[in-house]
């Protein structure tokens, strides 16, 4: 998925530099798709390009580095992004995760590394978790729309750690017989 909607309907809410736009898009959209700092800046400046955002303000950083660059949504971007969200999505659902490709093809390893990983996903949704909990009231006044996103992220969430206890008390209980077999079981 392109980050160029995202970024176009974020700055329907204000003005952003690009770091508090991938900041926003990791921190609270983070269950749909992940973004790093090039694919933000490159989408900036296409969209900039594109006449669909602006540059709004240039501040000199205090700090030595690149200035601050504070874009803002322009009438053709308003324009845009609202066909955008009158067309039907591209695509269904896609849940592209790096660890359930590792997972699949654990019984080739150890069963203790997997059990380590799986651990650290645990702890992982544990955390997170806890932090959508704690955001949930913020979510609550600021319309159904976002609201149900945050409650989809809480519940998906939810089902990931389910899972994946459910999946460690198997793995840990497993004999390294049965822990193997699954080699054969995929072609």
């Amino acid at each position: 998925m392109s980050i160029k909607y995202a970024v176009i309907g974020l700055l329907h809410y204000r003005d952003m530099h690009g770091y508090q736009i991938k900041n926003h898009i990791e921190k609270n959209f983070g269950q749909m798709w992940t973004v790093n700092y090039g694919q933000v800046y490159t989408t900036l400046k296409a969209l900039v390009d594109e006449g669909l955002i602006a540059l709004s303000e240039v501040v000199p950083s205090d700090v030595g580095a690149p200035h601050k660059k504070l874009y803002c949504l322009t009438e053709k971007g308003r324009a845009e992004f609202k066909r955008w969200l009158a067309a039907s999505p591209e695509k269904q659902m896609l849940l592209r995760d790096p660890f359930l490709m590792r997972f699949i093809f654990f019984s080739f390893g150890e069963r203790e590394d997997a059990l380590r990983i799986i651990d650290e996903q645990i702890g992982f949704y544990e955390n997170q978790l806890q932090r959508r909990q704690a955001h949930m009231a913020k979510w609550e006044n600021k319309g159904a729309y976002v609201r149900q996103i945050a409650e989809l992220g809480l519940e998906f969430n939810e089902l990931l750690l389910n899972w994946l206890m459910r999946v460690r008390a198997e793995i840990s209980a497993s004999t390294a017989e049965q822990f193997n077999l699954a080699r054969h079981d995929m072609l």
